[in-house]
């Protein structure tokens, strides 16, 4: 009498959700999410700090931390760490602001690298066939910590790059974050003085920053150059 709709395959649901959690989709939601927050950025114009300072009624170890967080957050979403460690100086000054800046560094350091080893390591490690690719990987998988040391030391690879390039790897956590740590207080140091010391452009400490900016950034290109030519001779 009455007609009996026919039940969806057992396997439907179990399928859906396979789908959704494939390598690829992740890899999707990865880029999406990756996308979102650079636009997100591009309409809030986080460079606006330089110019009309931190909101006054957030003040004292909580403007820090806040900042710290949205550093981490920028960070994320492809905003120049340069510009980010400027603006922690010219804000809080050289300790605070090394403080803030350190800490948003770590923080979206690791925000980066969970989001590439969850979303998009398993889809990217088949691709690594290449020589350039293979070496690289190798390098970050057996040398986290020396890597990824060198890479914060000397700029040249762009940061976002370094931290996704280390997600795809078998780098470990703890070597990851304790690299980007260490590693990016000289160079971070030096920004946050010159930001602080933006008002005095001809003061003695505000030339030594700069001049350690441009030696580590020459220092940067040197082994970026070598490292190039040693992959070409393998």
């Amino acid at each position: 009498m009455f007609e009996t709709v026919p039940a969806r395959p057992a396997g439907f649901a179990a399928r859906c959700t396979r789908a959704l959690l494939s390598p690829w989709s992740r890899l999707s939601l990865l880029v999406v999410l990756l996308a979102a927050g650079a636009t997100t950025v591009l309409l809030f114009e986080p460079q606006r700090l330089l110019q009309q300072g931190w909101p006054p009624e957030v003040n004292g170890a909580a403007a820090v931390v806040l900042f710290a967080a949205a550093y981490g957050l920028c960070t994320v979403a492809f905003v120049p760490r340069p510009l980010l460690n400027l603006a922690a100086g010219a804000l809080f000054g050289s300790q605070l602001g090394l403080a803030g800046a350190i800490g948003g560094t770590v923080f979206g350091a690791g925000i980066a690298f969970g989001l590439g080893r969850a979303l998009g390591q398993d889809a990217l490690r088949p691709l690594l066939r290449g020589r350039w690719l293979e070496a690289a990987d190798g390098q970050l998988s057996r040398h986290g910590f020396r890597s990824m040391m060198a890479a914060r030391l000397f700029p040249g690879v762009p940061f976002w790059a370094a931290n996704y390039c280390a997600s795809v790897s078998r780098m470990g956590w703890v070597p990851f974050l304790l690299a980007t740590a260490l590693g990016s207080i000289p160079n971070t140091a030096a920004y946050v003085v010159a930001g602080a010391r933006a008002s005095t452009p001809t003061s003695p400490v505000f030339l030594v920053a700069m001049g350690f900016i441009a030696l580590t950034g020459l220092a940067g290109a040197v082994v970026a150059w070598r490292k190039r030519h040693a992959l070409r001779a393998r």
